[in-house]
């Protein structure tokens, strides 16, 4: 049954997962449990993205070195009803600001357009919009 045994962990990261354990509970595997153990690293995802950057860097002044991983690529699994619903609220709160943000701008563009064309709202009274901080300049 040993010789099963070796047959199955030909796979580098099932071997590193079994060199982590105490040796008597490696060795109490059965073929059928490695066989499933290899199967579910063998369905490893994070293989999958388009963008993949493992790096590391010396920490000044120290003998040792930090590592950092950037992984990036399309989400292929299935959101859960919370993640749906903070998906959706983001979603909303974007749309919102992106409306505020262009009635402002909007706005904005009318005012110096009626400005530059000097037309006055109000003729007949003292109050000219906006121009009360260009009083300050004179």
């Amino acid at each position: 049954m040993e010789s099963d045994k070796t047959s199955s962990t030909e796979d580098p990261a099932l071997n590193r997962l079994l060199q982590r354990m105490p040796p008597e509970v490696a060795k109490s595997f059965t073929e059928e449990q490695l066989s499933h153990l290899h199967s579910v690293l063998g369905a490893r995802s994070w293989k999958k993205h388009s963008l993949d950057i493992r790096s590391t860097f010396p920490v000044p002044f120290v003998k040792r070195r930090i590592y950092f991983v950037l992984l990036m690529g399309r989400n292929r699994r299935d959101l859960t009803r919370q993640e749906k619903q903070i998906s959706a609220f983001t979603f909303a709160l974007v749309i919102m600001a992106f409306i505020t943000i262009s009635t402002f701008f909007g706005l904005m563009v009318l005012y110096l357009v009626k400005w530059k064309l000097g037309i006055d709202l109000f003729p007949e009274s003292n109050f000219k919009l906006g121009h009360w901080f260009w009083d300050l300049w004179k």
